[in-house]
């Protein structure tokens, strides 16, 4: 890894989403996975530890949804936060972006425009 790689945390609630977005992510050089959460409350802790440069966060999680882990997450500290979702709402997107997150893509996102987003 580069030394001034991009960090990133993965948050999903489904171990093979996070595993498919770690081998991605992995395959460039300029990107390392720091952590990864599997639910909402998780995803807090796990971020404000790492102090990673990017979050890809899962909305719909038991324990605590990605949105109102994106609450908390930005009253105390300032990281984009990607929401990741398969569910194509605008209520979603509306409740994601006014809760701060930075940007949203669907889970049928080609992994390319994945990769730029990040």
């Amino acid at each position: 890894m580069m030394a001034d790689a991009l960090r990133v945390v993965l948050v999903d609630d489904e171990a093979l989403v996070r595993s498919g977005l770690r081998l991605l992510l992995s395959n460039a050089p300029d990107i390392e996975v720091v952590a990864e959460a599997s639910n909402g409350r998780d995803a807090v802790a796990t971020v404000l530890d790492a102090q990673p440069d990017v979050v890809l966060m899962d909305i719909r999680m038991p324990v605590m949804d990605g949105i109102a882990a994106v609450e908390k997450i930005l009253s105390v500290h300032a990281v984009p936060i990607i929401m990741l979702t398969a569910f194509d709402t605008d209520s979603f997107i509306l409740r994601a972006l006014r809760a701060g997150a930075a940007g949203f893509l669907l889970k049928s996102t080609p992994p390319a425009s994945l990769m730029a987003a990040v």
